[in-house]
């Protein structure tokens, strides 16, 4: 996000100059608004599947992709140790000033800090960008889990979107995962450096894990194919 539009918008709409919301869109869906109000939602206003996963956080916490702050600010009012980190700039700007104690700017794989519960939410496999990269990620969040840790993850099963009207699949299965998608965003008429997004099925998730030491399990399904899974060291 080297324009870091997101953060633009965060920002704007955090000091009341909020008039246009964020377009997103990839190579296989049209344009979509994604509603600024919606990153500031409070706990009544998320899905079950992300009140699932702040139910079950617990002891010292990692919220990766934090975005304007949401989660962290529920656990930290509950009085929970929470470390919130985003690569946007803005995002981070943000966080702070809604109150989070303890948020940086930083790229998970630069992390060394070591947590019980590690949060990526909100399609939170997308920052592995592609399935070739599962396992460094893993690997290196991992690394960053105390005994007995626990990362909490959330995903979407996306072969829907390749479904005719007949319910036939038109994947390609010489192209790559069809879960590995170009993601575009733009916002008040500019747009953001094209960004590699991972969507992956639980299967794969489970697979992934297993390769790596890990053994990943199914907590709940959401409502539109999408899935938290909680994972840990065998």
């Amino acid at each position: 996000m080297k324009k870091d539009l997101f953060g633009k918008a965060l920002l704007d709409y955090l000091n009341n100059n909020y008039t246009e919301d964020l377009i997103t869109s990839t190579n296989i869906s049209g344009e979509d608004e994604l509603p600024l109000p919606y990153l500031f939602r409070s706990y009544s206003e998320m899905p079950k599947l992300e009140q699932k996963a702040l139910q079950l956080a617990k002891g010292t916490i990692l919220d990766v992709g934090c975005g304007s702050g949401s989660h962290s600010l529920y656990l930290q009012e509950k009085g929970l140790n929470v470390k919130a980190i985003d690569i946007s700039k803005g995002a981070v700007e943000v966080a702070k000033k809604r109150g989070i104690f303890n948020v940086e700017q930083k790229d998970i794989l630069e992390e060394t800090e070591t947590f019980d519960t590690i949060l990526l939410l909100m399609n939170g496999t997308g920052i592995f960008q592609e399935v070739s990269q599962v396992s460094k990620y893993l690997n290196h969040i991992k690394s960053l889990l105390k005994p007995g840790g626990q990362i909490l993850i959330d995903s979407s099963d996306i072969e829907y979107m390749y479904q005719d009207d007949d319910g036939g699949l038109w994947i390609d299965t010489n192209a790559n995962y069809y879960g590995e998608l170009d993601y575009f965003l733009s916002y008040k008429g500019d747009e953001e450096d094209k960004m590699k997004w991972l969507y992956i099925d639980f299967e794969r998730l489970q697979l992934a894990c297993d390769v790596v030491g890990l053994q990943c399990e199914k907590v709940i399904d959401g409502e539109h194919f999408d899935f938290l899974a909680r994972i840990s060291v065998k």
